[in-house]
């Protein structure tokens, strides 16, 4: 089953379109674990344990894991999803971008050693930065596209003079993935929350692909806004909530409080869908 299947299937299963993003702070674990980057994996498991029915992905961020010399324990993570939530489709958060040898390299790390279902890249370097992820059939690449941070429209926002329309470069990206790159079905888009308007414009330009949608929560990206803009029956969206259900409690009842704003989240996402 390939990657965009695996998200319409855990769709319907969960009835979600929820992504639970897994950046661990052990700052920010409760007292038991707090500043202990050997809970990670506890920590993490816990939270998975509380959302595998409320989710259409999980998102570990690589850089939480690396920064700790926590490999290990997202290995660990990567086969307790599997055996916890099989259906649940697994984006490795990685955003990697280099070519040849070394992107070859960079897709056996997502794809072999973690197992991943989906991974981040950033596009910056051309279609030869991604083709070495697509040989692993049925795995998706997730392109950066129009990513939520203020400094993104450094690039992001700017037109090409030397593509017929003058198109932004997001946009021009988006149909690059949806047309030409889009070679074995396997490509998806990163666009953030903040900018819904920008959402309806690569929905238009990507009517098929699945959208990667951080920004929910913490950053103060608008729900019901995003799911207007981006859902479609035949194109999921995967709408990525990290900190807010991470660290919805400081307290030993950090599960259950993950949960309840996991719940909120999926139900007000779901009101969004039913409304547009």
């Amino acid at each position: 089953m390939d990657f965009t299947a695996q998200l319409h299937r855990a769709e319907r299963q969960n009835q979600s379109m929820l992504c639970v993003g897994l950046d661990p702070e052990p700052s920010k674990f409760p007292a038991g674990m707090r500043n202990d980057p050997s809970r990670i994996f506890d920590f993490c498991a816990r939270i998975v344990d509380a959302t595998k029915d409320l989710v259409i992905a999980f998102k570990p961020q690589i850089a939480y894991f690396h920064a700790h010399r926590a490999e290990a324990q997202l290995e660990q993570l990567m086969a307790h999803i599997r055996r916890v939530a099989p259906e649940v489709p697994v984006i490795l958060d990685a955003k990697r971008g280099d070519i040849g040898s070394t992107a070859e390299q960079y897709a056996r790390e997502a794809f072999e050693r973690y197992q991943a279902d989906a991974v981040t890249l950033s596009p910056f370097m051309g279609f030869d930065s991604i083709e070495p992820y697509l040989r692993y059939p049925g795995k998706g690449v997730i392109l950066l596209c129009r990513t939520s941070n203020p400094g993104g429209s450094d690039w992001q926002f700017q037109r090409l003079a030397d593509v017929p329309g003058q198109p932004r470069l997001f946009e021009h990206l988006a149909h690059l993935a949806q047309t030409d790159w889009n070679r074995n079905g396997q490509l998806g888009l990163v666009v953030g929350a903040t900018f819904p308007e920008e959402i309806a414009r690569v929905r238009a330009l990507a009517p098929n692909l699945p959208l990667l949608i951080p920004g929910v929560g913490a950053q103060g990206g608008d729900a019901a806004a995003t799911v207007k803009a981006g859902w479609r029956p035949d194109a999921p969206i995967v709408v990525n909530s990290s900190r807010a259900v991470l660290y919805a409690s400081a307290d030993d009842d950090f599960a259950s409080a993950a949960r309840r704003v996991a719940l909120e989240t999926r139900a007000l996402l779901n009101s969004a869908r039913s409304a547009a």
